[in-house]
């Protein structure tokens, strides 16, 4: 993708390296929970002398290396761009990995504003957060295991960079594009937030009338849309000349490798169609070839009876 020396956009929050995460970092060994109650009270003897060798025992600990706070665990995680049976390592990303992120998520801007001033409308452009091993947002705490997700609640894009480093070496899917294609679907998700299609799906979910297959299935179509969201952007990007040779065989590819039956087979070695909750290897590539040949929203209806 030809993104060097392009605009950059604004709406990225750097929550990096544990200043304003909201949550600690901490690495992905042994975890530990803190004692509560009297049992706290016991184990760090009582009143502010307790409190007081706490804090002393920590930062001794810490001068020699030791950061207690990597231990502690959080919880939580949320939905992602592929179900959380992959694994995400932690390390620092670099700055080229950071303008990149910013130049993409400004070509979704110029795309999807473009798209919703033709119907009349205004797009609110969401924000993209960029966080090391775990983050919290209004949907909760994430780790980095869950991967690159939206939270509607506070219409934010989250994302741990070195997702795309496992990308590259746990799913087969090399190159920037496919990286490009990561960003425009969680991108999508907020498209469907804006256009009602999230909250109708979390306020079906909520209500109990559909069963958990239903629901794998809803999800699926929800899922998928996302995936021709991002074609869609994907063929504005190509309108502009932006694509280099072997890009949109990369989206594809990474489209194929994050499928729900790719991941099930790499990770099981079988696959359970019933557990399915992202679309099927072929369903996440046609669909997001579908939007990048049409490149219209209304291409991408994944909740028609024949979709799947």
């Amino acid at each position: 993708m030809r993104w060097r020396g392009r605009r950059e956009s604004s709406n990225i929050e750097d929550r990096r390296g544990g200043g304003s995460s909201g949550g600690s970092r901490f690495g992905r060994g042994g975890r530990i929970r803190l004692p509560s109650g009297s049992r706290a009270r016991r184990a760090s003897g009582s009143g502010i002398g307790g409190i007081i060798l706490l804090v002393v025992a920590y930062f001794g600990l810490k001068m020699v290396g030791i950061d207690l706070l990597q231990f502690v665990d959080l919880g939580g995680q949320q939905p992602s761009l592929v179900s959380n049976e992959g694994q995400t390592n932690s390390a620092p990303a670099r700055d080229d990995e950071t303008k990149f992120v910013g130049v993409v998520l400004a070509e979704t801007e110029d795309t999807w504003n473009g798209i919703f001033k033709a119907r009349g409308e205004t797009y609110p452009e969401p924000k993209l957060v960029l966080f090391s091993d775990q983050v919290r947002s209004a949907c909760g705490f994430a780790s980095s295991a869950s991967g690159p997700f939206y939270c509607p609640g506070d219409n934010q894009v989250y994302i741990d960079l070195t997702f795309f480093k496992e990308l590259a070496t746990r799913f087969d899917a090399a190159g920037d594009f496919a990286q490009a294609y990561v960003i425009a679907h969680e991108v999508g998700h907020h498209v469907q937030n804006v256009i009602g299609v999230l909250p109708k799906f979390n306020e079906m979910r909520r209500s109990g009338k559909m069963n958990q297959k239903q629901q794998n299935q809803m999800s699926i179509r929800v899922e998928l849309q996302a995936d021709c969201f991002a074609g869609i952007w994907a063929h504005y990007t190509e309108q502009k000349g932006l694509l280099e040779r072997g890009d949109l065989e990369e989206a594809l590819n990474a489209a194929t490798q994050i499928g729900d039956d790719a991941i099930q087979k790499r990770t099981r070695g079988f696959v359970v169609p019933e557990s399915f909750n992202h679309g099927t290897s072929d369903q996440r590539r046609r669909w997001f070839r579908r939007g990048f040949d049409a490149g219209r929203m209304d291409a991408c209806n994944t909740f028609s009876a024949n979709a799947l």
